[in-house]
Protein backbone atom coordinates (compact mmCIF):
# COMPACT_ATOMS: atom_id res chain seq x y z
CA UNK A 1 0.00 0.00 0.00
CA UNK A 2 2.82 2.43 0.82
CA UNK A 3 4.53 1.68 -2.49
CA UNK A 4 1.33 2.50 -4.41
CA UNK A 5 0.98 5.81 -2.60
CA UNK A 6 4.55 6.81 -3.34
CA UNK A 7 4.09 6.00 -7.03
CA UNK A 8 0.87 8.01 -7.27
CA UNK A 9 2.14 11.08 -5.43
CA UNK A 10 5.30 11.12 -7.55
CA UNK A 11 3.33 11.68 -10.78
CA UNK A 12 2.53 15.38 -10.36
CA UNK A 13 6.05 16.05 -9.05
CA UNK A 14 7.42 15.04 -12.47
CA UNK A 15 5.93 18.24 -13.90
CA UNK A 16 8.21 21.29 -14.12
CA UNK A 17 7.28 23.24 -11.00
CA UNK A 18 8.88 26.47 -12.26
CA UNK A 19 8.53 26.69 -16.07
CA UNK A 20 9.56 30.38 -16.22
CA UNK A 21 12.90 29.69 -14.51
CA UNK A 22 12.52 32.86 -12.44
CA UNK A 23 12.59 32.98 -8.65
CA UNK A 24 10.84 35.18 -6.08
CA UNK A 25 12.46 35.53 -2.65
CA UNK A 26 14.07 32.13 -3.19
CA UNK A 27 10.73 30.57 -4.24
CA UNK A 28 9.36 29.56 -7.67
CA UNK A 29 8.71 32.66 -9.81
CA UNK A 30 4.96 32.02 -10.21
CA UNK A 31 4.56 32.63 -6.47
CA UNK A 32 4.96 36.36 -7.21
CA UNK A 33 1.90 36.30 -9.49
CA UNK A 34 -0.25 34.40 -7.01
CA UNK A 35 1.07 36.64 -4.21
CA UNK A 36 -0.05 39.71 -6.18
CA UNK A 37 -3.51 38.54 -7.22
CA UNK A 38 -4.30 37.42 -3.69
CA UNK A 39 -2.99 40.72 -2.34
CA UNK A 40 -5.44 42.68 -4.52
CA UNK A 41 -8.27 40.26 -3.78
CA UNK A 42 -7.69 40.68 -0.06
CA UNK A 43 -7.52 44.47 -0.54
CA UNK A 44 -11.01 44.34 -2.02
CA UNK A 45 -12.32 41.75 0.47
CA UNK A 46 -11.04 43.36 3.67
CA UNK A 47 -11.68 46.85 2.34
CA UNK A 48 -15.34 45.89 1.96
CA UNK A 49 -15.38 43.92 5.22
CA UNK A 50 -13.89 46.87 7.09
CA UNK A 51 -16.96 49.04 6.45
CA UNK A 52 -19.59 46.28 6.11
CA UNK A 53 -20.74 46.01 9.74
CA UNK A 54 -20.95 49.74 10.36
CA UNK A 55 -22.75 50.14 6.99
CA UNK A 56 -25.43 47.81 8.28
CA UNK A 57 -25.92 49.20 11.80
CA UNK A 58 -25.24 52.91 11.19
CA UNK A 59 -28.49 54.83 10.90
CA UNK A 60 -29.80 55.89 7.48
CA UNK A 61 -29.00 59.50 8.39
CA UNK A 62 -25.32 58.42 8.55
CA UNK A 63 -25.47 56.59 5.21
CA UNK A 64 -26.14 53.14 6.74
CA UNK A 65 -29.07 50.73 6.66
CA UNK A 66 -30.18 51.05 10.30
CA UNK A 67 -30.09 47.30 11.03
CA UNK A 68 -30.05 46.17 14.70
CA UNK A 69 -26.47 45.66 15.96
CA UNK A 70 -27.05 42.06 17.06
CA UNK A 71 -28.61 41.14 13.73
CA UNK A 72 -25.84 42.92 11.85
CA UNK A 73 -23.04 41.03 13.66
CA UNK A 74 -24.87 37.76 12.95
CA UNK A 75 -25.08 38.61 9.25
CA UNK A 76 -21.36 39.45 9.14
CA UNK A 77 -20.51 36.14 10.82
CA UNK A 78 -22.85 34.21 8.53
CA UNK A 79 -21.50 35.93 5.43
CA UNK A 80 -17.90 35.28 6.50
CA UNK A 81 -18.76 31.64 7.18
CA UNK A 82 -20.51 31.24 3.82
CA UNK A 83 -17.37 32.44 2.06
CA UNK A 84 -15.62 29.35 3.37
CA UNK A 85 -18.63 27.06 2.88
CA UNK A 86 -18.59 28.03 -0.78
CA UNK A 87 -15.04 26.70 -0.88
CA UNK A 88 -16.76 23.30 -1.23
CA UNK A 89 -18.45 24.46 -4.41
CA UNK A 90 -15.24 26.01 -5.70
CA UNK A 91 -13.30 22.86 -4.89
CA UNK A 92 -15.88 20.58 -6.52
CA UNK A 93 -16.01 22.69 -9.69
CA UNK A 94 -12.20 22.63 -9.91
CA UNK A 95 -11.81 18.92 -9.14
CA UNK A 96 -14.60 17.74 -11.44
CA UNK A 97 -15.26 20.35 -14.13
CA UNK A 98 -12.66 22.95 -15.08
CA UNK A 99 -9.51 22.62 -12.94
CA UNK A 100 -8.08 24.93 -10.28
CA UNK A 101 -6.67 27.66 -12.50
CA UNK A 102 -9.85 28.47 -14.43
CA UNK A 103 -12.03 28.08 -11.32
CA UNK A 104 -9.89 30.65 -9.53
CA UNK A 105 -10.04 33.12 -12.44
CA UNK A 106 -13.83 32.96 -12.87
CA UNK A 107 -14.29 33.26 -9.09
CA UNK A 108 -12.34 36.52 -9.12
CA UNK A 109 -14.75 37.87 -11.75
CA UNK A 110 -17.69 37.11 -9.42
CA UNK A 111 -15.97 38.93 -6.57
CA UNK A 112 -15.55 42.07 -8.66
CA UNK A 113 -19.22 41.89 -9.72
CA UNK A 114 -20.26 41.65 -6.06
CA UNK A 115 -18.34 44.77 -5.06
CA UNK A 116 -19.85 46.63 -8.02
CA UNK A 117 -23.34 45.61 -6.79
CA UNK A 118 -22.59 46.95 -3.30
CA UNK A 119 -21.35 50.20 -4.82
CA UNK A 120 -24.19 50.80 -7.31
CA UNK A 121 -27.33 49.01 -6.06
CA UNK A 122 -28.88 50.88 -3.10
CA UNK A 123 -30.34 49.48 0.12
CA UNK A 124 -31.01 45.89 1.13
CA UNK A 125 -31.15 44.52 -2.48
CA UNK A 126 -27.60 45.75 -3.11
CA UNK A 127 -26.44 44.27 0.21
CA UNK A 128 -27.94 40.83 -0.53
CA UNK A 129 -26.77 40.66 -4.16
CA UNK A 130 -23.31 41.98 -3.36
CA UNK A 131 -22.66 39.68 -0.41
CA UNK A 132 -23.93 36.64 -2.32
CA UNK A 133 -21.64 37.27 -5.31
CA UNK A 134 -18.63 38.03 -3.12
CA UNK A 135 -19.25 34.96 -0.94
CA UNK A 136 -19.50 32.57 -3.91
CA UNK A 137 -16.51 34.14 -5.66
CA UNK A 138 -14.32 34.32 -2.58
CA UNK A 139 -15.09 30.69 -1.73
CA UNK A 140 -14.01 29.57 -5.18
CA UNK A 141 -10.89 31.71 -5.14
CA UNK A 142 -9.76 30.74 -1.64
CA UNK A 143 -10.04 27.00 -2.27
CA UNK A 144 -8.15 27.15 -5.53
CA UNK A 145 -5.48 29.79 -5.10
CA UNK A 146 -4.00 27.86 -2.14
CA UNK A 147 -4.00 24.71 -4.27
CA UNK A 148 -2.16 26.62 -7.03
CA UNK A 149 0.50 27.67 -4.51
CA UNK A 150 0.83 24.02 -3.47
CA UNK A 151 1.40 23.06 -7.12
CA UNK A 152 4.59 25.14 -7.18
CA UNK A 153 6.35 22.62 -4.90
CA UNK A 154 6.96 18.93 -4.56
CA UNK A 155 5.62 17.44 -1.32
CA UNK A 156 9.18 17.05 -0.02
CA UNK A 157 10.34 20.59 -0.89
CA UNK A 158 11.56 22.17 2.40
CA UNK A 159 10.64 25.63 1.02
CA UNK A 160 6.94 24.76 1.05
CA UNK A 161 5.93 26.19 4.47
CA UNK A 162 8.11 29.24 3.87
CA UNK A 163 6.41 29.77 0.50
CA UNK A 164 2.97 29.67 2.11
CA UNK A 165 4.14 32.16 4.76
CA UNK A 166 5.34 34.56 2.04
CA UNK A 167 2.04 34.09 0.20
CA UNK A 168 0.23 34.80 3.46
CA UNK A 169 2.20 38.02 3.79
CA UNK A 170 0.71 39.11 0.44
CA UNK A 171 -2.73 38.35 1.83
CA UNK A 172 -2.07 40.71 4.70
CA UNK A 173 -0.59 43.53 2.62
CA UNK A 174 -4.01 43.65 0.97
CA UNK A 175 -5.64 43.24 4.37
CA UNK A 176 -3.65 46.20 5.68
CA UNK A 177 -4.40 48.74 2.96
CA UNK A 178 -7.99 47.68 2.22
CA UNK A 179 -9.56 48.92 5.50
CA UNK A 180 -7.25 51.95 5.60
CA UNK A 181 -8.31 53.18 2.16
CA UNK A 182 -12.00 52.25 2.26
CA UNK A 183 -12.33 53.43 5.88
CA UNK A 184 -10.90 56.84 4.98
CA UNK A 185 -13.04 57.10 1.83
CA UNK A 186 -16.18 56.01 3.71
CA UNK A 187 -15.60 58.60 6.42
CA UNK A 188 -14.95 61.33 3.83
CA UNK A 189 -17.31 60.49 0.94
CA UNK A 190 -19.63 57.68 2.01
CA UNK A 191 -20.01 53.91 1.97
CA UNK A 192 -20.75 53.32 -1.71
CA UNK A 193 -17.54 54.93 -2.96
CA UNK A 194 -15.67 52.72 -0.49
CA UNK A 195 -17.31 49.63 -2.00
CA UNK A 196 -16.43 50.96 -5.47
CA UNK A 197 -12.74 51.11 -4.52
CA UNK A 198 -12.94 47.45 -3.48
CA UNK A 199 -14.20 46.61 -7.00
CA UNK A 200 -11.33 48.60 -8.54
CA UNK A 201 -8.77 46.69 -6.47
CA UNK A 202 -10.11 43.34 -7.67
CA UNK A 203 -10.02 44.57 -11.25
CA UNK A 204 -6.33 45.50 -10.92
CA UNK A 205 -5.57 42.05 -9.51
CA UNK A 206 -7.34 40.31 -12.41
CA UNK A 207 -5.50 42.37 -15.03
CA UNK A 208 -2.12 41.61 -13.50
CA UNK A 209 -2.88 37.91 -13.12
CA UNK A 210 -4.00 37.56 -16.74
CA UNK A 211 -0.62 38.78 -17.99
CA UNK A 212 1.42 36.11 -16.12
CA UNK A 213 -0.94 33.09 -16.16
CA UNK A 214 1.46 31.19 -18.41
CA UNK A 215 4.14 30.98 -15.69
CA UNK A 216 2.17 28.37 -13.69
CA UNK A 217 2.98 24.64 -13.97
CA UNK A 218 1.02 22.89 -16.71
CA UNK A 219 -0.83 20.55 -14.34
CA UNK A 220 -2.81 23.43 -12.74
CA UNK A 221 -5.15 23.13 -15.74
CA UNK A 222 -5.82 19.43 -15.16
CA UNK A 223 -9.17 18.17 -13.88
CA UNK A 224 -8.24 15.52 -11.25
CA UNK A 225 -11.58 13.68 -11.17
CA UNK A 226 -13.62 14.62 -14.29
CA UNK A 227 -17.39 14.38 -13.98
CA UNK A 228 -18.81 12.06 -16.67
CA UNK A 229 -21.18 13.80 -19.08
CA UNK A 230 -23.83 11.27 -18.20
CA UNK A 231 -23.94 12.68 -14.65
CA UNK A 232 -24.50 16.29 -15.69
CA UNK A 233 -28.35 16.09 -15.55
CA UNK A 234 -28.21 14.61 -12.04
CA UNK A 235 -26.04 17.42 -10.70
CA UNK A 236 -28.08 20.10 -12.44
CA UNK A 237 -31.18 18.67 -10.74
CA UNK A 238 -29.37 18.66 -7.37
CA UNK A 239 -28.40 22.31 -7.80
CA UNK A 240 -31.96 23.28 -8.76
CA UNK A 241 -33.38 21.41 -5.77
CA UNK A 242 -30.93 23.13 -3.43
CA UNK A 243 -32.01 26.55 -4.73
CA UNK A 244 -35.68 25.64 -4.24
CA UNK A 245 -35.02 24.49 -0.65
CA UNK A 246 -33.15 27.72 0.14
CA UNK A 247 -36.00 29.74 -1.36
CA UNK A 248 -38.61 27.89 0.71
CA UNK A 249 -36.62 28.28 3.96
CA UNK A 250 -36.22 32.00 3.37
CA UNK A 251 -39.78 32.49 2.16
CA UNK A 252 -41.33 30.74 5.15
CA UNK A 253 -39.11 32.55 7.66
CA UNK A 254 -37.43 29.40 8.97
CA UNK A 255 -34.14 31.04 8.01
CA UNK A 256 -33.94 34.77 8.61
CA UNK A 257 -31.36 37.46 9.31
CA UNK A 258 -31.52 36.89 13.06
CA UNK A 259 -30.53 33.20 12.98
CA UNK A 260 -28.42 33.18 9.84
CA UNK A 261 -25.11 32.70 11.68
CA UNK A 262 -26.48 29.69 13.60
CA UNK A 263 -27.70 28.16 10.34
CA UNK A 264 -24.24 28.54 8.80
CA UNK A 265 -22.67 26.87 11.87
CA UNK A 266 -24.92 23.84 11.34
CA UNK A 267 -24.34 23.85 7.58
CA UNK A 268 -20.55 24.05 7.91
CA UNK A 269 -20.43 21.27 10.51
CA UNK A 270 -22.71 19.01 8.46
CA UNK A 271 -20.72 19.66 5.27
CA UNK A 272 -17.45 18.84 7.05
CA UNK A 273 -18.83 15.56 8.40
CA UNK A 274 -20.09 14.64 4.92
CA UNK A 275 -16.76 15.39 3.21
CA UNK A 276 -14.72 13.52 5.83
CA UNK A 277 -17.06 10.53 5.45
CA UNK A 278 -16.87 10.68 1.66
CA UNK A 279 -13.06 10.78 1.63
CA UNK A 280 -12.70 8.01 4.18
CA UNK A 281 -15.14 5.75 2.29
CA UNK A 282 -13.82 6.43 -1.23
CA UNK A 283 -12.08 3.58 -3.04
CA UNK A 284 -9.86 6.21 -4.68
CA UNK A 285 -8.20 6.94 -1.31
CA UNK A 286 -5.33 4.64 -0.32
CA UNK A 287 -4.65 3.36 3.18
CA UNK A 288 -1.87 5.87 3.81
CA UNK A 289 -4.05 8.70 2.48
CA UNK A 290 -6.95 7.57 4.70
CA UNK A 291 -4.72 7.75 7.80
CA UNK A 292 -3.74 11.29 6.82
CA UNK A 293 -7.40 12.30 6.45
CA UNK A 294 -8.13 10.92 9.94
CA UNK A 295 -5.17 12.91 11.33
CA UNK A 296 -6.72 16.06 9.90
CA UNK A 297 -9.92 15.69 11.99
CA UNK A 298 -8.52 17.01 15.33
CA UNK A 299 -6.65 19.72 13.43
CA UNK A 300 -9.97 20.72 11.83
CA UNK A 301 -11.57 21.05 15.27
CA UNK A 302 -8.64 23.05 16.63
CA UNK A 303 -8.71 25.37 13.63
CA UNK A 304 -12.45 26.01 14.11
CA UNK A 305 -11.86 26.88 17.78
CA UNK A 306 -9.08 29.29 16.84
CA UNK A 307 -11.14 31.14 14.23
CA UNK A 308 -14.21 31.34 16.47
CA UNK A 309 -12.17 33.89 18.43
CA UNK A 310 -9.91 35.31 15.75
CA UNK A 311 -12.74 36.27 13.37
CA UNK A 312 -14.41 38.32 16.09
CA UNK A 313 -12.23 41.19 14.91
CA UNK A 314 -15.03 41.70 12.34
CA UNK A 315 -17.86 41.43 14.87
CA UNK A 316 -17.20 42.03 18.58
CA UNK A 317 -13.92 43.91 18.13
CA UNK A 318 -15.54 46.23 15.57
CA UNK A 319 -18.30 47.04 18.11
CA UNK A 320 -15.64 47.36 20.83
CA UNK A 321 -13.71 49.79 18.63
CA UNK A 322 -16.82 51.90 18.10
CA UNK A 323 -18.05 51.99 21.71
CA UNK A 324 -15.13 51.20 24.06
CA UNK A 325 -11.98 52.41 22.31
CA UNK A 326 -10.44 55.86 22.61
CA UNK A 327 -9.66 56.47 18.93
CA UNK A 328 -8.77 60.14 19.29
CA UNK A 329 -5.18 61.02 18.42
CA UNK A 330 -4.11 64.69 18.83
CA UNK A 331 -7.66 65.86 18.25
CA UNK A 332 -8.23 63.60 15.21
CA UNK A 333 -10.51 60.56 15.48
CA UNK A 334 -9.24 57.42 13.80
CA UNK A 335 -11.85 55.70 11.56
CA UNK A 336 -13.36 52.54 13.07
CA UNK A 337 -12.19 50.23 10.23
CA UNK A 338 -8.55 51.19 10.78
CA UNK A 339 -8.40 48.92 13.84
CA UNK A 340 -8.74 46.00 11.42
CA UNK A 341 -5.43 47.01 9.79
CA UNK A 342 -3.45 46.44 13.01
CA UNK A 343 -3.42 42.66 12.55
CA UNK A 344 -2.08 42.84 8.95
CA UNK A 345 0.70 45.21 10.08
CA UNK A 346 1.95 42.55 12.50
CA UNK A 347 1.61 39.87 9.80
CA UNK A 348 3.71 41.90 7.37
CA UNK A 349 6.37 42.46 10.02
CA UNK A 350 6.51 38.92 11.38
CA UNK A 351 5.52 36.60 8.49
CA UNK A 352 9.03 36.91 6.98
CA UNK A 353 10.49 36.15 10.43
CA UNK A 354 8.40 32.97 10.69
CA UNK A 355 9.25 32.03 7.07
CA UNK A 356 12.96 32.48 7.83
CA UNK A 357 12.61 30.54 11.08
CA UNK A 358 10.94 27.52 9.46
CA UNK A 359 13.52 27.52 6.65
CA UNK A 360 16.39 27.87 9.13
CA UNK A 361 15.13 25.08 11.39
CA UNK A 362 14.31 22.76 8.48
CA UNK A 363 13.61 19.29 9.85
CA UNK A 364 14.11 20.55 13.43
CA UNK A 365 11.04 22.82 13.41
CA UNK A 366 7.99 21.85 15.52
CA UNK A 367 5.57 19.59 13.71
CA UNK A 368 2.18 20.92 12.61
CA UNK A 369 0.08 19.61 15.55
CA UNK A 370 2.44 21.37 17.98
CA UNK A 371 2.24 24.60 15.97
CA UNK A 372 -1.55 24.35 16.03
CA UNK A 373 -1.61 23.79 19.79
CA UNK A 374 0.60 26.80 20.50
CA UNK A 375 -1.39 29.01 18.12
CA UNK A 376 -4.73 28.10 19.70
CA UNK A 377 -3.40 28.78 23.22
CA UNK A 378 -2.06 32.17 22.11
CA UNK A 379 -5.46 33.10 20.69
CA UNK A 380 -7.12 32.27 24.00
CA UNK A 381 -4.49 34.35 25.81
CA UNK A 382 -5.32 37.32 23.57
CA UNK A 383 -8.91 37.28 24.80
CA UNK A 384 -7.75 37.20 28.43
CA UNK A 385 -5.87 40.44 27.74
CA UNK A 386 -9.22 42.22 27.48
CA UNK A 387 -9.83 41.61 31.19
CA UNK A 388 -7.54 44.32 32.69
CA UNK A 389 -9.48 46.95 30.70
CA UNK A 390 -12.97 45.94 31.82
CA UNK A 391 -13.23 48.85 34.29
CA UNK A 392 -11.57 51.37 31.94
CA UNK A 393 -14.03 53.82 30.37
CA UNK A 394 -11.96 54.58 27.25
CA UNK A 395 -9.53 51.81 26.25
CA UNK A 396 -6.26 53.02 24.65
CA UNK A 397 -5.62 52.05 21.03
CA UNK A 398 -2.23 50.62 22.07
CA UNK A 399 -3.97 48.09 24.31
CA UNK A 400 -6.07 46.70 21.45
CA UNK A 401 -2.82 46.59 19.45
CA UNK A 402 -1.29 44.39 22.18
CA UNK A 403 -4.31 42.07 22.06
CA UNK A 404 -4.12 41.80 18.28
CA UNK A 405 -0.36 41.17 18.50
CA UNK A 406 -0.97 38.07 20.63
CA UNK A 407 -3.72 36.95 18.23
CA UNK A 408 -1.39 37.47 15.25
CA UNK A 409 1.35 35.31 16.74
CA UNK A 410 -1.24 32.57 17.09
CA UNK A 411 -2.46 33.16 13.55
CA UNK A 412 1.03 32.71 12.11
CA UNK A 413 1.23 29.31 13.80
CA UNK A 414 -2.17 28.16 12.53
CA UNK A 415 -3.37 29.77 9.32
CA UNK A 416 -0.50 29.59 6.77
CA UNK A 417 0.63 26.27 8.25
CA UNK A 418 -2.94 24.92 8.01
CA UNK A 419 -3.18 25.85 4.33
CA UNK A 420 0.14 24.16 3.62
CA UNK A 421 -0.87 21.06 5.59
CA UNK A 422 -4.16 20.66 3.72
CA UNK A 423 -2.27 20.40 0.42
CA UNK A 424 0.28 17.95 1.88
CA UNK A 425 -2.31 15.63 3.47
CA UNK A 426 -4.62 15.69 0.43
CA UNK A 427 -5.40 12.40 -1.35
CA UNK A 428 -4.15 12.50 -4.94
CA UNK A 429 -7.66 12.41 -6.42
CA UNK A 430 -9.12 15.07 -4.09
CA UNK A 431 -6.52 17.86 -3.73
CA UNK A 432 -8.89 20.84 -3.69
CA UNK A 433 -11.45 19.12 -1.45
CA UNK A 434 -8.88 18.96 1.35
CA UNK A 435 -8.22 22.67 0.99
CA UNK A 436 -12.01 23.13 1.08
CA UNK A 437 -12.11 21.11 4.32
CA UNK A 438 -9.55 23.40 5.91
CA UNK A 439 -11.58 26.40 4.78
CA UNK A 440 -14.69 24.76 6.25
CA UNK A 441 -12.98 24.84 9.63
CA UNK A 442 -12.59 28.58 9.13
CA UNK A 443 -16.26 28.75 8.04
CA UNK A 444 -17.36 27.04 11.22
CA UNK A 445 -15.22 29.34 13.34
CA UNK A 446 -16.29 32.49 11.47
CA UNK A 447 -19.99 31.67 11.77
CA UNK A 448 -19.45 30.91 15.47
CA UNK A 449 -17.84 34.34 15.77
CA UNK A 450 -21.13 35.81 14.54
CA UNK A 451 -23.26 33.62 16.81
CA UNK A 452 -21.11 34.29 19.89
CA UNK A 453 -21.18 38.04 19.22
CA UNK A 454 -24.86 38.02 20.18
CA UNK A 455 -23.82 37.30 23.79
CA UNK A 456 -21.44 40.25 24.00
CA UNK A 457 -22.24 43.55 25.65
CA UNK A 458 -20.20 46.17 27.49
CA UNK A 459 -21.88 45.07 30.72
CA UNK A 460 -20.76 41.42 30.53
CA UNK A 461 -17.47 41.75 28.65
CA UNK A 462 -15.43 40.40 31.56
CA UNK A 463 -17.35 37.13 31.60
CA UNK A 464 -17.49 36.99 27.80
CA UNK A 465 -13.77 37.40 27.16
CA UNK A 466 -12.72 35.43 30.23
CA UNK A 467 -14.78 32.31 29.49
CA UNK A 468 -13.95 32.19 25.78
CA UNK A 469 -10.25 32.80 26.45
CA UNK A 470 -10.00 30.10 29.12
CA UNK A 471 -11.88 27.49 27.06
CA UNK A 472 -9.69 28.15 24.02
CA UNK A 473 -6.47 27.84 26.03
CA UNK A 474 -7.79 24.50 27.31
CA UNK A 475 -8.33 23.31 23.73
CA UNK A 476 -4.75 24.31 22.90
CA UNK A 477 -3.38 22.34 25.86
CA UNK A 478 -5.43 19.29 24.86
CA UNK A 479 -4.11 19.56 21.29
CA UNK A 480 -0.56 19.61 22.62
CA UNK A 481 -1.21 16.46 24.67
CA UNK A 482 -2.41 14.50 21.61
CA UNK A 483 0.10 15.98 19.14
CA UNK A 484 2.29 12.82 18.99
CA UNK A 485 -0.43 10.35 17.87
CA UNK A 486 -1.77 12.93 15.40
CA UNK A 487 1.68 13.38 13.91
CA UNK A 488 2.17 9.62 13.68
CA UNK A 489 -1.11 9.25 11.76
CA UNK A 490 0.10 11.86 9.25
CA UNK A 491 2.42 9.16 7.85
CA UNK A 492 5.60 11.10 7.23
CA UNK A 493 4.03 14.51 6.63
CA UNK A 494 5.36 17.21 8.96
Amino acid sequence: MTHVTETRTAEPDAVDRNPSGRTFLGQPGALANLFSVEMWERFSFYGMQGILLIYMYFQTTEGGLGIDEGVATGIVGAYGGMVYVFCILGGWVADRLIGSERAMFYSALLIMAGHIALALVPGIPGLVLGLLLVAVGSGGLKANVANLVGHLYTREDPRRDAGFSIFYMGVNIGGLFGPLVTGWVQQSWGFHLGFGLAALGMGIGLLQYSIRRKDLPEDVHAVPDPLPRSQYPKWIAIAAAALVIVGVLLGTGVVHAGNLADVVVILAAAAAVAIFAYLLASSKVTGVERSRVIAFIPLFIGSAAFFALFQQQFTVITLYSDTRLDREILGWEMPIPWVQSINPIFIILFAPVFAWLWTRLGQRQPNTPVKFALGIALMGSAFLLFLPMVSTAAVPVLWIALILFAATMGELLVSPVGLSLSTKLAPLNFPVMMVALYNLSVALGTALAGSLAGFYSADNEGTYFGVLGAVTIGIGVLMLLVSKPIHKAMKGVD
